[in-house]
């Protein structure tokens, strides 16, 4: 218990007051102190003990604290020696009362920081100070007496507490005498030239050093902890305002319109003035109307005030939103998506296709299990995320699949055997449209998609058989891992001229695989099946073929048959072998490039699949009867699993001794990439940008530009494992990585790291598909390594373009491309200066030497 000490009524300190009330109730020994009072040192972990904690528990105001003489007793007992009470053992033993009192020396008067009242006189003394005598002759001297009395505090001698220890081992001195170094040159080298070369960092493995211009935030080290040695001051703060004072008007309002009065008006219509004003102005004023120079009246200014969406994808947010995800316990249990496409007109419909998660030694190890698992690529719908809408039953796991840009129920598809797989789900096209309005109930009528399928019940999944097959002898050695319809705006003769297409309908293929060859097919039926053809369409006529399962006949002409129109391969530039692409882009195959709408593109096919072609009846025409096309670009990039970037071209040459059809060597190969290339895409926006994924980079390339990539990215912490690019804004693309993120990055925000970061799942992303619903929904599939498809909504930010973004963007790549070859120049510059300073020093060591 604690008891505040009363306050003086006189203004002088407290601390002397206290010292001459306590110099005149005892004589002052030799040591600087009453007799009746005894200096106390107390740790902190006594004064946390007995509650007396300095400017805490007792302060300036309030100096002291009442103890239990039991307290102090028990203290001495259970720390004997150790106890800060043991200097006063026997005074305090002595003490008459049952309360001690202890006082706080702030200001260190007795030498310590606090002291014990000894006699019960000294406690009376201090807890109710004898203050009358003084008072008395306080009021009877003259306020200058009193001020002149007082003493000016008297310096005290500096008691050392073992501070300047701690000074002196935190300081540095020299432990030994310095060092001393001099550096000299030779005399006949000073003044002489200096030389810098260039050297290509791609020659050795380590030679690439990366200066950049920003920080890296990646390998930037922050200190954490220090251990220094400082002084305390107080803190120093100033601060200011200054507000803006302005000078006081006087303001008024119009409320009212001035108008002239009816004379007024009279004689200003009829001034000459006006008449002159209108005459001389009046030509120009219809021109300019004329030539729409006062205002634009097309702008449209509802859509100008960009009225924010409300829900997901707000301009607040910039995140992608989960909308709905894909995964099936039992068709894709331990299984992986390998591709996914969206249905170019049902809207709500995505295909995937799934494949086992095995090795090459586990496949084959585990070969009669995978007959009795068939390959399927599975069709969802938003209407049901539970069970799949559709299954496409494959002879082995597709890797890649695609749908007929021209006709949409005809899908082809790249299977791991190298095989080459048609399907036509013309008949199940209403199943897929009922179930976006079902609600997600399964359909009836499944016992036409299921025919030789008794055991079925009716509300399964329906299979749908393959229509065709290539043989395997005739395909792919590998796996076929991308898989492209050309166009219909042209067709490929043998000799890969682009040729006029009369039918304007896509009916040709390009396939690649890791065998070192990039294929051609086509659907119709050769020429020299034509005769078979007519003859098989006769019996058909006479008596109608019993199909067993159900199986359309679109493709039975090419089933089993099947072989590729040209065979392309890729032999390396400067040494013997071939190169093994993974991806590939042709310049004029824009079929995958849907920046439009879903409405749009439906209407589009709708005009297009008014009436079905038949497929069976189409052959291929002979190349005499076609007209060539010259705008046709037959260059192609492709991506090979060493982590290259090959430009060749797929048009054959014939030797002029052999006359045998052969490929030419690529023009330009790149090594950039530090894997293989999982992605080679082209910009919707421009034909001639190239996206490449591989590795832990990925890089941007301008066709036509052959000194390397445009823009080329930094060693990432993860695996890059896809990557496309947005549908509505051209400055913005898609990376998926290794460990289930996504990175986005917009070009126009910033160029050396992604704008932005997301984690989508715990695994590897293996594809990545965005799709266009409206102007108002932008959606963005991802699929991962555990089979599992995600629905990702886009935000405002990345689906609405700025104002000429894609102007923006076609200066930047320009001035990308401008350093691209002022660094190229400057690098040859460099080599020549070099040669010749070498020549000039082989000339002049010559001359010597002559001498």
């Amino acid at each position: 218990m604690s008891t505040k000490r009363p306050k003086s009524t006189t203004t002088t300190s407290k601390g002397k007051d206290k010292k001459a009330d306590e110099s005149s109730a005892g004589s002052v020994a030799g040591s600087g102190h009453p007799n009746d009072i005894f200096p106390l040192t107390l740790t902190s972990a006594t004064q946390e003990l007995f509650g007396c904690r300095c400017d805490e528990d007792v302060t300036g105001d309030n100096p002291y604290k009442i103890l239990r003489k039991e307290d102090i007793v028990q203290d001495m007992r259970m720390r004997a020696a150790v106890s800060d009470f043991s200097p006063v053992k026997q005074l305090v033993l002595d003490y008459p009362e049952d309360e001690l009192l202890l006082g706080y020396d702030r200001d260190f008067i007795y030498g310590s920081s606090f002291y014990l009242v000894l006699t019960a006189d000294a406690k009376e003394r201090h807890l109710k100070p004898v203050v009358a005598l003084g008072v008395e002759v306080a009021l009877e001297r003259e306020p200058s007496e009193v001020f002149a009395a007082q003493k000016t505090f008297e310096p005290q001698p500096w008691i050392s507490l073992g501070s300047e220890q701690e000074i002196e081992e935190e300081s540095v001195t020299d432990s030994r005498p310095r060092l001393k170094y001099r550096i000299s040159r030779v005399r006949r080298e000073f003044g002489a030239p200096i030389f810098f070369s260039d050297r290509n960092a791609m020659e050795t493995k380590d030679g690439f050093l990366e200066c950049t211009p920003y920080q890296d935030k990646n390998f930037s080290l922050k200190q954490m902890e220090r251990h220094t040695g400082v002084q305390t001051i107080p803190n120093l703060k100033s601060s200011s305002t200054q507000t803006q004072w302005t000078y006081p008007r006087s303001m008024c309002m119009q409320y009212e319109p001035r108008e002239f009065s009816e004379e007024e008006k009279e004689n200003c219509l009829q001034s000459e003035n006006l008449k002159n004003f209108v005459n001389s102005v009046a030509s120009r004023f219809e021109i300019a109307i004329q030539q729409n120079e006062i205002m634009d009246v097309f702008f449209d200014d509802w859509k100008a005030l960009s009225e924010e969406d409300s829900g997901y994808g707000r301009k607040a947010d910039p995140h992608l939103k989960e909308y709905q995800s894909f995964t099936d316990l039992h068709f894709s249990k331990e299984k992986t998506i390998s591709n996914i496409n969206w249905h170019p007109t049902i809207n709500g419909v995505i295909a995937v296709a799934v494949t086992e998660r095995l090795s090459f030694e586990d496949r084959i190890n585990g070969s009669t299990k995978l007959l009795l698992n068939p390959s399927l690529i599975l069709f969802w719908s938003f209407s049901d995320p539970i069970n799949p809408q559709l299954l496409l039953e494959c002879p082995d796991d597709v890797f890649s699949f695609e749908f007929c840009p021209s006709d949409p129920n005809i899908i082809v598809g790249g299977c791991m055997n190298g095989q080459v797989v048609l399907w036509d789900i013309s008949n199940h096209v209403e199943q897929l449209q009922g179930t976006r309005t079902s609600g997600g109930k399964n359909i009836a009528a499944n016992t036409n998609a299921l025919q030789g399928f008794e055991d079925k019940q009716e509300n399964e999944t329906p299979v749908v058989r393959y229509c065709a097959v290539s043989g395997i002898e005739n395909g792919h050695k590998a796996p076929i891992t991308d898989i492209q319809w050309l166009p219909g705006t042209f067709e490929v003769s043998r000799m890969g001229v682009p040729m006029e297409n009369r039918n304007g309908i896509c009916v040709q293929i390009v396939t690649c695989a890791p065998d070192c060859c990039v294929m051609f097919w086509d659907i119709r039926a050769p020429r020299v099946l034509q005769t078979m053809a007519d003859q098989r369409k006769q019996k058909v006529e006479e008596k109608p073929l019993e199909n067993p399962h159900g199986v359309p006949n679109t493709f039975k002409h090419l089933d089993l048959t099947w072989k590729p129109l040209i065979r392309v391969s890729l032999p390396k530039i400067d040494t013997s072998g071939e190169y093994s692409p993974l991806k590939i882009s042709l310049r004029d195959n824009t079929c995958d490039n849907h920046t439009g709408s879903n409405a749009d593109r439906a209407h589009l096919n709708a005009e297009r699949s008014e009436v079905a072609p038949e497929y069976a009846l189409l052959r291929v025409p002979s190349a005499r009867q076609l007209k060539p096309l010259e705008d046709i670009c037959t260059k192609l990039y492709a991506g090979t699993e060493d982590g290259e970037l090959v430009y060749t071209d797929w048009k054959l040459e014939k030797d002029n001794d052999s006359g045998r059809l052969f490929s030419a060597k690529p023009s330009h190969q790149f090594i950039i990439h530090d894997g293989q290339v999982n992605t080679v895409r082209r910009s919707p926006f421009f034909k001639d940008i190239i996206l490449t994924v591989g590795g832990w980079t990925f890089a941007i390339w301008k066709e036509g530009v052959m000194n390397g990539p445009i823009i080329q990215s930094s060693c990432s912490q993860k695996k890059c494992t896809v990557g496309y690019w947005s549908q509505s804004r051209p400055a913005v693309f898609f990376i998926g990585k290794e460990d289930g993120n996504i990175d986005v990055w917009d070009l126009l925000e910033k160029t050396h790291e992604p704008s932005q970061t997301q984690n989508i799942t715990a695994t590897q992303i293996t594809c990545i598909k965005p799709w266009i619903v409206s102007s108002k929904q932008h959606l963005l599939a991802v699929s991962d390594h555990l089979g599992t498809l995600h629905i990702l909504e886009i935000p405002w930010t990345l689906r609405s373009p700025s104002s000429n973004e894609k102007l923006s963007m076609s200066k930047y790549f320009e001035k990308e491309v401008d350093r691209l070859v002022y660094f190229e120049k400057r690098r040859e510059m460099r080599a020549k200066e070099k040669k010749d300073s070498e020549a000039e020093e082989l000339r002049k060591k010559t001359v010597g030497y002559s001498i």
